[in-house]
């Protein structure tokens, strides 16, 4: 079941169980604004854990917070002479967590073609380094190295090109606010509980509550179902095995 955030008719929103769990009084934390805000970041707290879980379990099927507007894909435009590229958010501000696939195209007119990731720092051999010989050699790039915030590209583009890059990445979730009551976290409804239960946990364990010890255990017991599901979410996919043949001579 989907658990909105906060429902203060029905009382079956995540702040209306947290309530419940920690045996408060109704309106103990959405009546007052000082518990409601510190509550509020306590479940965004527990919305970075359950995504952290999601991303490290997530098979061929990238996850990508549900609320969020557009997809986990950026598009920037190439500059001629300009090797460096920050990507530090999407269009709607989402800070980018991770990049993952890089595409370039040297005309409005062709199509885009995959550049390829390499590190700089471990290239003690010198195979790559057109990134730091100091020539800025121009071409059609073709490798990437992230550093920081951004990408370096190489060879350095001869061209400007408005979108000339497009970039797969993951981002961080879609957060609640104080003023949300029918947002629903953007995973999975068959675990928003957790956002109750974390939260809780989180609480009883700062004030020293008995009832941490049996929150822990359902915080655990929920992680590990949640990890397994988003594990196995590509199921329309076949995983083949391929036997390693040994010659012995």
């Amino acid at each position: 079941m989907s658990i909105q955030f906060n429902d203060t008719t029905n009382k079956s929103g995540i702040l209306q169980r947290i309530e419940q769990e920690l045996g408060f009084v109704d309106g103990f934390i959405t009546g007052n604004t000082t518990r409601l805000a510190r509550f509020t970041a306590s479940v965004n707290l527990a919305l970075d854990k359950v995504l952290a879980i999601i991303f490290m379990a997530d098979g061929k099927w990238q996850f990508d917070d549900g609320n969020h507007t557009t997809y986990p894909i950026l598009t920037g435009d190439l500059t001629d002479g300009q090797r460096d590229y920050s990507f530090v958010q999407d269009s709607d501000s989402n800070l980018i967590l991770t990049i993952d696939r890089v595409f370039v195209r040297m005309a409005a007119t062709e199509p885009y073609y995959e550049i390829f990731p390499v590190d700089v720092q471990s290239d003690r051999e010198g195979l790559i380094s057109g990134f730091a010989d100091g020539l800025n050699t121009e071409g059609r790039p073709r490798y990437y190295d992230k550093t920081a915030t951004g990408i370096f590209i190489d060879p350095i583009p001869n061209a400007t090109v408005v979108d000339g890059l497009k970039i797969y990445v993951s981002r961080e979730g879609s957060y609640f606010t104080v003023s949300d009551t029918t947002k629903k976290p953007g995973i999975a409804g068959l675990y928003h509980e957790y956002l109750v239960l974390e939260p809780s946990y989180r609480y009883a364990r700062a004030n020293n509550m008995e009832l941490r010890k049996t929150l822990k255990r359902d915080v655990l017991e929920m992680e590990s179902k949640i990890e397994e599901f988003y594990s196995k979410r590509s199921r329309d996919e076949r995983t083949i095995m391929t036997p390693e043949f040994i010659i012995y001579e």
